[in-house]
């Protein structure tokens, strides 16, 4: 008899097999317990003096029916059966010309590549370069200062995703999620993402997962081109999308294409709203990225049993509600990682966090940011683009060469002098000025944040004393959102599929990539694969 076993708890330092370990809490004799492999696995430190994994298991009992249905009437065990994958849905109408997926990030990678494995044969383009020039020339910026506009943090092959901590985690209950996972382990992903409570792949690993999607794509037919961006939409107003125009000279046919243009295509923006392409400005949230010993945080959280082989480097998830109405929280907090200049912009400043796989040096950050709406922006559809703009080039005034303006927290909660005087040597490069942040981001932004670190100092004790504050940070998710139906059309152009997070629709590696997935399907189900 298969079945799921859940909220099966074990010590730290237990070396009982897990088979045994859910034998005696079903009271059953061992050998009755004939395998258990873990489906999920989660650390418990709600309580300090007793932390402890929490697994849920596959079993496979040697029990009657009878002794089954006794289990799962005890609430001890469930009923297994794996979530398959439905076959996807082909449609009937041509296509004219072939689809066109722009670009390489999380939700164009899993689109490119259900399409391409369909037989859909997708042409792909990236304005970016591919990943290894990439990675050299985002190292070139961090030790010089030379932003290069086509190739960085934000664009370029994997998407901005390749530069971060490489979390999976999402809160999207979809049974596609276990498919996406497996699908990141089988390009080159570490297998205990389909395990872990909180998957991540960290920086490193990711871009042998990226390299993986592309030749998977490219091998199942899909053609790759770089540096190749999207410069206008043709559309006609009975049809719909006719084509694309490519770095403003080469015109594209197509009557479909899944965009998936990211959160800092601001030129791709202006030209679709040009278009007349329908969008709206949405909430996101500004702040800085705040950066501590990755001790202090393990001490906060994991209390005597900070520096336990087992448990890794911590993490935190914190929220404040202030006063003024506004969430301030933590965002993408990166244990063992460091602070990233991630402009895509010259004449704007924005930082990010990222981590390698083993989330070992030393050092933890993460975003602290206030929620923003469109009531804070310019008017109209790009106000939140324009908000973002404006407070990314009071940063970049600061030094006038990507140098970030920072302070210690301790010095922005005093009120006194900014200064840089933490107990650790700062990760960002290509360096640090201190500067009143104040001075770089909007008060109703910087009040609340104030409010919240105090908060914050109760639960995690030298979280507001000991922290470093660099700014800005402006790119949680997109400032706009494509608006589109239920058949994942744009409400205003038909043949247009806004995808990801660049569309509004995402927040993070693994919920980009199962919106690319749905839009995928969704456009199989209208367009029969064309012969290339």
């Amino acid at each position: 008899m298969i079945v799921r076993m859940n909220n099966l708890r074990v010590g730290l330092d237990s070396r009982q097999p897990l088979a045994a370990a859910a034998a005696r809490k079903l009271h059953l004799a061992p050998a009755r317990v004939r395998s258990a492999r873990i489906l999920r696995k989660a650390v418990d430190a709600r309580r300090r003096n007793n932390i402890c994994f929490v697994y849920h298991l596959l079993l496979d009992l040697d029990v009657s029916a009878a002794e089954q249905g006794r289990l799962e009437r005890a609430g001890l065990v469930q009923p297994w059966k794996e979530a398959a994958v439905p076959d996807a849905l082909i449609g009937n109408e041509p296509l004219p010309g072939r689809p066109v997926v722009v670009v390489l990030g999380p939700a164009g990678l899993l689109a490119a590549l259900e399409l391409a494995e369909h037989g859909y044969a997708p042409l792909v383009v990236e304005r970016g370069r591919d990943l290894a020039h990439r990675v050299r020339d985002v190292e070139t910026f961090w030790k010089t200062g030379r932003l290069d506009p086509v190739s960085n943090v934000q664009f370029g092959a994997g998407g901005a995703g390749t530069f971060s901590d490489g979390k999976l985690t999402t809160r999207v209950n979809d049974p596609i999620v276990s498919h996406i996972l497996k699908t990141f382990v089988e390009a080159g992903a570490p297998e205990d993402i389909l395990i872990e409570q909180k998957p991540h792949v960290g920086t490193d690993k990711l871009r042998l997962m990226v390299a993986g999607l592309i030749g998977r794509i490219r091998k199942a037919g899909g053609e790759i081109r770089y540096e190749t961006q999207v410069t206008d939409f043709i559309i006609d107003p009975e049809k719909g999308l006719t084509g694309l125009v490519l770095n403003g000279k080469e015109s594209v046919a197509t009557g479909g294409v899944l965009l998936a243009c990211g959160h800092s295509a601001r030129d791709t923006y202006r030209t679709l709203l040009a278009r007349g392409v329908r969008m709206e400005a949405k909430a996101f949230a500004v702040g800085v990225r705040i950066e501590h010993r990755q001790e202090l945080i393990n001490k906060a959280q994991y209390g005597p049993f900070a520096g336990h082989p087992k448990l890794g480097a911590a993490d935190y998830a914190l929220v404040y509600h202030d006063p003024s109405g506004r969430a301030v929280y933590s965002f993408c907090m990166c244990p063992g990682g460091q602070v990233v200049a991630s402009a895509s912009e010259s004449g704007g400043l924005v930082v990010n966090g990222m981590s390698p796989y083993k989330r070992d040096t030393g050092l933890a950050n993460s975003a602290l940011v206030v929620s923003v709406s469109p009531q804070d922006f310019p008017s109209g559809p790009l106000g939140g683009m324009e908000f973002q703009r404006k407070y990314e080039a009071l940063a970049y005034g600061v030094s006038k060469d990507y140098r970030a303006p920072a302070q210690s927290s301790r010095s922005f909660m005093d009120h006194s002098r900014a200064d840089l005087t933490v107990p650790f040597k700062p990760s960002y490069r290509p360096g640090l000025v201190a500067a009143e942040l104040r001075e770089v981001l909007p008060e109703f932004v910087t009040g609340p944040l104030e409010n919240g670190l105090k908060d914050f100092e109760r639960r995690l004790p030298g979280f507001s004393r000991e922290g470093l504050m660099i700014g800005v940070e402006t790119r949680t998710s997109a400032p706009v959102r494509l608006l589109r139906g239920e058949d994942g059309q744009s409400l205003s152009c038909r043949g247009l599929y806004p995808c990801g997070e660049g569309a509004g629709y995402a927040g993070g590696i693994t919920s980009a990539a199962l919106d690319g997935f749905h839009q995928a399907r969704r456009f199989m189900a209208r367009f029969r694969p064309s012969v290339i």
